[in-house]
């Protein structure tokens, strides 16, 4: 396993291009952290005898496959958000991969209908509610965020981060453009500060006092119960399923997709069948407190508490094409300022 530094791309680049492609390995470029990923590839290594050597990324993965060209060492990359997925294949990066072991695992509306991306497990973007000001029941839809009965309550992180800009093209989906700005502008009206830091921080505001609710990612929570320091925000908080008006709460993924110049792409399929299976699914859904997507899978035992949901029935691929028209909504809003 290895781990890029941060230096400029050209230097990036000539120190991936000199990594060898060897027979028994396969190379992976990601937005995770490679110790989230561990408890996986070493799983695949031990099974398969395949080295899988995974290259962490804080940014900027198409700009480095796009300077690496045909040289590029990377056979697949495997990232969170179905936005940052789609920019790799549009940016012809990415290469179809048709699989029965993947259509079998994957449910249609988790991967792209020309097999460019699949999806391996999901994650909500819930509401958490103060319990001690908040009664669950007073959450249950994504409009009812823009209801001025919770002016001066929400907290939020930027509204041009990737995590609400797919949000916000969900209600485009649902809603249309005058209705999606419209709530827009009533969520920007409800907040109790400027959106700022990241999901954990939001549940910190909840926990000081300084706001009621906060729209985060489900995970979050797992991830603040094992922190010492952050346990108290999240005992502060419930959390909180709302749903669009007629469908489900809205969802996004972690996802894979084989490069284009895969160098050992029998192996990268190998690896992508295996992170769809349903022990992996086990494995990667309880390491990173995410929900499992293979048919006949269950979450891990601390995410089950949290509740049950129905994810919004929306194909990710149709988000992702709204993405656009989100972010330009944002902005003439100004969300942030």
């Amino acid at each position: 396993m290895f781990a890029l530094p941060k230096s400029a791309l050209a230097a990036a680049a000539l120190t991936m291009t000199a990594l060898p492609a060897l027979a028994k390995d396969v190379n992976l470029y990601s937005y995770r952290q490679p110790d989230l990923l561990k408890p996986l590839t070493d799983a695949f290594t031990a099974e398969t005898g395949i080295t899988v050597n995974v290259a962490y990324l804080e940014k900027g993965m198409v700009e480095r496959l796009q300077a690496e060209g045909k040289r590029s060492p990377a056979d697949l990359v495997l990232t969170v958000d179905i936005s940052r997925l789609s920019a790799v294949v549009e940016a012809g990066l990415t290469q179809p991969v048709h699989s029965d072991v993947l259509a079998a695992n994957v449910p249609a509306a988790f991967h792209d209908p020309d097999g460019q991306w699949w999806g391996l497990t999901t994650r909500a973007r819930i509401v958490y509610a103060s319990k001690d000001r908040v009664k669950p029941e007073e959450v249950t839809t994504y409009e009812d965020l823009a209801d001025p009965k919770w002016k001066g309550r929400i907290c939020t992180r930027s509204g041009m981060h990737a995590y609400n800009v797919a949000l916000t093209a969900a209600y485009l989906h649902h809603h249309g453009e005058e209705a999606t700005k419209a709530w827009l502008e009533g969520l920007k009206a409800n907040l109790a500060r400027k959106p700022q830091g990241n999901d954990r921080g939001q549940v910190k505001a909840i926990w000081a006092g300084e706001c009621d609710i906060a729209i985060g990612n489900t995970y979050y929570m797992g991830e603040m119960l094992e922190d010492p320091e952050q346990k108290e925000w999240a005992d502060s908080v419930n959390i909180v399923f709302p749903v669009f008006e007629g469908d489900g709460a809205h969802v996004n993924i972690s996802g894979v997709a084989m490069t284009k110049y895969a160098p050992n792409k029998d192996n990268a399929l190998k690896l992508m069948e295996f992170l769809s299976s349903p022990e992996a699914q086990k494995i990667y859904a309880e390491a990173n407190h995410e929900y499992p997507i293979a048919p006949g899978t269950e979450p891990a035992a601390l995410v089950k508490s949290w509740g049950s949901f129905t994810a919004d029935s929306v194909n990710l691929m149709e988000l992702a094409k709204l993405r656009p028209a989100a972010v330009k909504l944002i902005e003439t809003v100004d969300f942030d300022g």
